[in-house]
């Protein structure tokens, strides 16, 4: 869509030239170098706006980084063809083309075979599209123009009501969109030291449960008729969480070096193909969680339906030097997000080891000469051991442990009569040295900075239209962490996950953004020859931003990071229009026309370039925009920003840019009469005062 408008522009361009001039050769030649500048500038100022990509951080810069190295080099093939191949081609075509029936009959031979029907359509296109500019476009703008200082304001007022809506979620902010996969995964975590027959038997009822969700959708959506099911394929796995760990290394806050063990499970439920499918495999989520309920003693139990993740929506890392108090702001947290009904899949990093015994020095074995570490020292020796020597037995070496017997170190009663021995080597019960108590150790101990950490998260509910995660983190940072700090002095927090991941890249999207600005207004400023016309260009990428806003609301999809990077591209197309239109204005100035027929002339002659190229590039992205493949849905917001934003930015190409040319001219007329009124005042204080 994008490479065919600077042959549109050129070959409008020839088109027009080749009504006045009796050699082809000679209107080829003229009309691509009338619009050789604007036609550069616009290819340029799109490769500009293209180049952020190239700088994105973290593991997502080889996804984006595909794009530029694609759209950069087919921009500039098609900029040569523009100005090489396609004036040469334009120049064969016979000239009695438009000598006879003008642009109508140039069209029609040109790029089209001569039949009956085929060229009835194109009379009757063109003759409705001249209508149209004569008739409806010219009278409007004549209006706007007439009327400049309402429609700017009006524009402007559209783009504020536009940027309030996405303030106040309408539509919602998320980081990443949540791209409806073709399976539905539960991963659990029980706590470690759990039996595998009690994993297993949990994990059974879930099966039973997403076998009675199976069979209701059927029933519902008409499957079962069909001869079809939602549900494909059904997988467990008891005793690990493969796709859990998968989903780790693609960007989630799981840790993707997750060991197997008798606590963990899954259960992968393969659904029918997204483009079979009228329903997502949010929806059946949904509803199997609904259905599972909770599970008691289970530290975490999480339903994953997207095909790719970041990290978890809601994700606060706190950390304080005092277990208890880190303990039990966390557990404050886990009950704050609880309570809200648009956060799910609650959970913490926080994993109870194996049980244990906690042996403590008694303060009246200080008298004997025993310390924590004699009495840690003894224990190991008994039931663990103590190298003696190492044999060597052919190429293998043989350690020697000293240690109690089998028999002896078997269960907890031994260790009740174990006797540790003093410094005088006299031996005593340890139950006299010692208290032992019974309780759990840590899966993992986790310091940032040398301060325990736990790391409390929780997902948005996709399918409650309300929720926001950009809500839900900004009420947590004013008010709910604020007071945890209050209550528990010395915790410190901060962001992480999708909230870190999103920080990041838009702190690079915003430096590369600047850079590319300044790079768009470099390359319209050189060819215009003037600093104000390339702001006045510019004035397009605001409006291109309220177009993807617009798109989005229309469609119902959320605003994400995808749409952003569309957004930015978009920098680059939507100014096209605005440098067509404005060279257009000045060369009608130069050619000796008023500022105001200039301005009224360059809308009518350029429509059709700039409504065409629209068109194309909007028509180049409905396939994909009309795709319903899990893969396409990546792109899918980022194509949103583009078609909107451009289609919307056409509006304000024919019909806010002139108004902004004369409500700029009135401003130097304005300033003028300021100065001219200044300069004889001060004359004659010269001359006062000489």
């Amino acid at each position: 869509g994008l490479v065919v408008d600077d042959a549109i522009v050129v070959g409008e361009a020839v088109m027009l030239a080749r009504e006045k001039s009796k050699s082809p050769l000679a209107a080829a030649l003229r009309g691509a170098r009338s619009v050789r500048a604007p036609v550069f500038a616009a290819v340029l100022t799109t490769v500009a706006a293209f180049l952020p990509m190239f700088n994105v951080p973290g593991a997502d810069a080889q996804v984006w980084r595909v794009i530029p190295c694609i759209v950069i080099p087919v921009l500039l093939f098609s900029l040569l063809e523009s100005q090489l191949i396609l004036p040469a081609h334009l120049a064969h075509m016979p000239l009695h083309t438009v000598q006879h029936d003008g642009l109508r009959g140039f069209a029609q031979r040109a790029f089209s075979p001569i039949s009956g029907a085929w060229e009835r359509l194109q009379s009757g296109f063109q003759r409705g599209l001249q209508w149209f500019i004569d008739s409806c476009y010219q009278p409007f703008a004549e209006a706007c123009l007439r009327w400049r200082y309402v429609t700017i304001a009006a524009s402007l007022a559209i783009l504020v009501l536009l940027f309030t809506g996405v303030r106040v979620g309408a539509p919602r902010f998320v980081f990443f969109p949540q791209v409806d996969a073709d399976n539905v995964v539960v991963a659990l975590t029980m706590p470690q030291g759990t039996p595998v027959e009690t994993t297993a038997a949990i994990m059974h009822r879930i099966e039973k449960a997403a076998l009675e969700v199976r069979d209701e959708m059927d029933r519902e959506h008409g499957y079962a008729s069909a001869g079809k099911s939602i549900v494909q394929h059904m997988l467990t796995s008891v005793g690990s969480q493969p796709f859990a760990v998968e989903q780790a290394r693609n960007g989630g806050n799981r840790d993707a070096q997750a060991q197997s063990s008798s606590n963990l499970a899954e259960i992968n439920l393969q659904l029918l193909p997204s483009e079979e499918r009228d329903i997502g495999s949010s929806v059946f989520q949904t509803k199997l969680r609904d259905r599972v309920g909770p599970v008691p003693d289970a530290v975490e139990l999480s339903f994953t339906s997207s095909f790719f993740t970041t990290g978890k929506d809601v994700d606060v890392q706190l950390a304080h030097d005092d277990l208890a108090q880190l303990r039990a702001a966390a557990d404050a947290l886990k009950r704050e997000l609880l309570r809200r009904p648009d956060i799910k899949d609650v959970a913490d990093s926080f994993r109870a080891g194996k049980q244990e015994i906690e042996l403590r020095i008694d303060p009246r074995a200080e008298s004997l000469g025993l310390s924590q570490r004699d009495l840690a020292r003894q224990v190991r020796q008994a039931f663990y051991g103590e190298e003696a020597q190492r044999v060597q037995r052919g190429r293998d070496e043989v350690k020697v442990m000293v240690r109690y017997p089998q028999e002896s170190r078997r269960s907890l009663h031994d260790l009740d009569g174990l006797r540790i021995r003093t410094q005088e080597g006299a031996e005593v019960p340890l139950s006299e040295v010692a208290q032992a108590t019974v309780g759990r150790g840590f899966a993992s101990i986790t310091r940032v900075d040398q301060m325990r950490v736990v790391r409390v998260s929780g997902d948005i509910d996709e399918n409650d239209p309300n929720a926001s995660p950009e809500a839900v983190n900004q009420d947590l940072r004013e008010h709910v962490l604020p007071d945890l700090v209050r209550r528990h002095p010395g915790l410190a927090w901060s962001f992480e996950g999708d909230q870190k991941n999103k920080a990041d890249l838009l702190r690079s999207l915003f430096t590369g953004f600047v850079f590319a600005l300044f790079l768009i207004y470099a390359l319209i400023a050189i060819p215009l020859k003037s600093y104000t016309q390339p702001l006045l260009i510019m004035t397009a990428i605001p409006y291109g931003f309220g177009g993807a806003i617009l798109g989005h609301l229309i469609t119902g999809l959320d605003l994400s990071i995808m749409s952003m990077f569309g957004a930015i591209a978009l920098a680059g197309v939507v100014v096209n229009d605005n440098i067509v239109m404005v060279d257009a204005v000045n060369q009608r100035r130069a050619e000796g026309a008023s500022l105001h027929e200039a301005v009224h002339d360059a809308g009518s002659r350029r429509f059709r370039p700039i409504l065409l190229t629209s068109i194309t590039t909007f028509g180049g992205l409905v396939p994909l925009l009309l795709e319903k493949s899990v893969q396409a849905k990546f792109l899918i917001p980022m194509a949103m920003s583009l078609g909107f934003g451009v289609m919307f930015a056409t509006t304000i190409s024919l019909l806010i840019v002139p108004s902004l040319y004369l409500a700029l001219d009135d401003v130097r007329r304005a300033l003028g009469w300021i100065y001219a009124d200044k300069a004889p005042a001060e004359r004659s204080a010269s001359a006062t005062k000489a």
